[in-house]
């Protein structure tokens, strides 16, 4: 009797063992390399916050989290790879809020939706900078409005493509300020930076990390952030209120994705891993001399926001009539 129990029992376990693959597959993940699709090319926000988690996670995980920029397509490539991934945890996306936010408002047959991707954790939240070229005479916020508006149609400010954070800004900022900036789109904030600092372009409302070291260095001015506080990395640059446009508010994200059906599992020891790191002492002060702000934030907190931030945008996107093809 001894002995038959005995074999029951193992004949039980081996049976629960092959009933649930998943559950094994889970409790030694990640086994292997992962891939982080960033969607913007090197050199802009996204791919300095996604790189500075991406280092950390490696160790964090016992695995290499390799980085794989795909700029372009106002992010849909990147977008589109992750969320058409296998939903094991091997391909993540790092997103930028308008990308995820803007163009399923703004395409109609957009290969893939937002109920294709699960959050994973929050990167950062990074309040928007008004930047001007250096060789733009006004040296404030209220003389930059003044001289717009005695130059209609004259100046021009830069973006990442329609509908991006950058473009939204320009659009908001014409309507706060009463002027009449002409859009530029480029294909990402690395070319937005460059042509800046050389004075292709003349304003730029962009996030802190793509000019941080540009602004230290005094090769374009930045004139307000829209915020209503200031910011440590950058104690004297005025909030707009200050600044003298008290309704220009506005800020963007960096947020951390998987497939939708990544197991729960896998979602949350990412999180967890993240979270973490947000911590770690020289996260905290590299955010802060990226002018990012850190949320410790689970991923349901995540997902709730991003929902509300999709809301947002495409209120904005059709009350402006926004497309891809302005």
């Amino acid at each position: 009797m001894k002995r038959r129990h005995l074999l029951s029992l193992a004949s039980a376990a081996a049976g629960s063992m092959i009933a649930s693959p998943g559950a094994q597959a889970q409790g030694t993940y990640p086994d292997r390399p992962i891939t982080l699709v960033v969607a913007a090319p090197p050199g802009g926000g996204t791919d300095i916050v996604g790189r500075m988690f991406a280092e950390h996670l490696s160790k964090e995980l016992g695995q290499q989290v390799i980085v794989d920029n795909k700029g372009g397509g106002n992010g849909n490539i990147a977008t589109a790879i992750v969320a058409k991934a296998k939903p094991d945890g091997y391909t993540l996306l790092m997103q930028y809020s308008s990308f995820h936010s803007a163009n399923p408002a703004m395409i109609k047959n957009l290969n893939w939706s937002p109920k294709d991707l699960t959050g994973v954790a929050m990167g950062a939240i990074a309040p928007q900078l008004i930047v001007i070229a250096k060789r733009v005479p006004p040296d404030t916020l209220k003389d930059f409005i003044a001289y717009a508006k005695a130059h209609p149609g004259k100046l021009n400010y830069a973006s990442f493509g329609p509908g991006s954070v950058a473009h939204i800004g320009g659009v908001m900022l014409n309507k706060a300020a009463g002027i009449d900036l002409v859009h530029i789109p480029y294909k990402g904030a690395g070319p937005v930076s460059a042509d800046l600092v050389a004075g292709q372009v003349e304003l730029a409302v962009m996030s802190p990390p793509s000019l941080a070291s540009h602004i230290r260095n005094g090769n374009v001015k930045a004139l307000a952030l829209a915020s209503d506080a200031r910011l440590a990395a950058f104690p004297d640059i005025p909030t707009t209120a200050e600044a003298g446009l008290p309704s220009f508010i506005f800020d963007a994200w960096y947020g951390m994705f998987a497939p939708a059906g990544t197991p729960k599992a896998v979602i949350d020891k990412l999180n967890a891993a993240m979270r973490k790191i947000a911590k770690f002492d020289t996260v905290m002060e590299r955010s802060k001399q990226l002018g990012i702000v850190l949320r410790d934030w689970s991923p349901e907190q995540f997902d709730r926001f991003v929902a509300t931030e999709g809301d947002i945008w495409s209120k904005i996107i059709k009350e402006n009539k926004i497309t891809l093809d302005e």
